[in-house]
């Protein structure tokens, strides 16, 4: 990025990180449309990495509940660090196959997801192919039009409509957010269940949140606490 244009790399109050999560939703469906638009046209590497770009921004949701946690300066740091990185933000990409592979709890889907990095740098490569040309291993050329076909994009715009919705975040969201999770930040697994389900009971009676085919409590292991 130019130095121009300052990153900001300190704190947010809870109404400027639900702000930062409103509009990193708008901007995820939009590139999602844009997407959908370019794969109409045909234009299938494009599309591909556009879809892409509009996970990563629908990651830096859960990189923010992140922040507005943060205890210290390192932590403040390691979120920044996390919005800014490509493949920590497109972590989730792998979430609906996981699903879909039985993993539907929150230890299931931990458990996977760690070892995921490697699925990451994949997918990051990927939008990288689907925009550029580039010399790679023995000499040969990378060609987007030659790599991603219909099929590959299709594949990745199914996964970007999963996690690219349109949804409203407020500033007594994160406030609960932060009234029950920075205080077990850190704090053992169990600990941190039990203060997420209470979260979400609070949630639910300021109508924030609403329960998902998988409860919430089965979710994170409720019988467990």
């Amino acid at each position: 990025m130019s130095k121009n244009l300052k990153q900001w790399k300190n704190t947010l109050n809870s109404e400027q990180i639900a702000h930062g999560m409103n509009v990193a939703t708008a901007n995820a469906v939009r590139l999602l449309k844009d997407a959908e638009l370019l794969f109409q046209a045909g234009s299938f590497p494009t599309a591909c990495s556009i879809a892409i770009l509009a996970i990563e921004e629908a990651g830096k949701i859960s990189i923010l509940r992140e922040l507005s946690v943060a205890r210290d300066g390192k932590d403040v740091k390691e979120a920044w660090r996390s919005y800014r990185s490509h493949t920590h933000k497109n972590v989730l990409w792998m979430f609906p196959s996981l699903v879909q592979s039985g993993n539907k709890t929150l230890d299931s889907l931990s458990k996977q997801l760690e070892r995921g990095s490697e699925a990451t740098v994949i997918l990051d490569d990927l939008k990288q192919i689907g925009f550029y040309t580039d010399c790679l291993g023995n000499r040969n050329w990378s060609v987007p039009d030659e790599i991603i076909d219909k099929s590959a994009a299709t594949d990745i715009l199914e996964i970007a409509r999963i996690l690219c919705s349109e949804r409203t975040y407020s500033k007594k969201e994160v406030d609960l957010w932060v009234k029950y999770m920075k205080p077990v930040k850190g704090c053992a697994v169990e600990i941190e269940k039990q203060a997420l389900n209470n979260w979400f009971i609070e949630m639910q009676a300021n109508d924030l949140i609403k329960e998902h085919s998988i409860k919430f409590s089965d979710f994170i292991g409720e019988n467990e606490l």
